[in-house]
């Protein structure tokens, strides 16, 4: 069984695989696959479903992780961590948009919304690791501290 504290790991795979997936869509589009960009789009948006759903879990139960860095290093982390948290909320609603306008056939009007979608999608996944990197592996908070 899986504890909630190792559920930041799991976390951190979901994003690595999003970030390979929306890769992978994105090269199937260049290459005039539409099924294949369909297919793997399919498997990022089921993929950010999971990550939305462990995320929620997971700040349920062990809130928010603690960042142990002193120095210089805490504006930077506090300050990536913030944009990474709004872009989280723009990519929220620019998804579902993406995907709505593609559902309905409006390409046109999906591809204006991608060219915004998968690089803000792609900043906020990779912003992600980095944030988990940071609080998790480089600078955690010593057990029992408010840090």
């Amino acid at each position: 069984m899986i504890a909630i504290r190792d559920l930041a790991h799991v976390l951190a795979v979901l994003n690595a695989a999003t970030i390979v997936v929306l890769l992978y869509a994105y090269s199937r589009i260049r290459a005039g696959d539409r099924e294949g960009h369909r297919r793997a789009m399919t498997a990022a948006i089921a993929i950010g479903a999971v990550f939305l759903a462990v995320y929620l879990v997971y700040h349920a139960f062990a809130g928010l992780a603690k960042f142990g860095g002193e120095g210089a290093i805490r504006p930077i982390y506090f300050t990536l961590l913030a944009v990474h948290v709004v872009m989280a909320a723009v990519v929220a609603v620019l998804v579902p948009l993406t995907v709505w306008n593609a559902a309905k056939g409006r390409f046109a009007r999906h591809r204006r919304f991608a060219r915004v979608t998968l690089p803000s999608w792609l900043f906020v996944a990779v912003s992600g690791l980095v944030v988990y990197g940071m609080a998790v592996h480089l600078y955690p908070s010593p057990p029992g501290s408010s840090g």
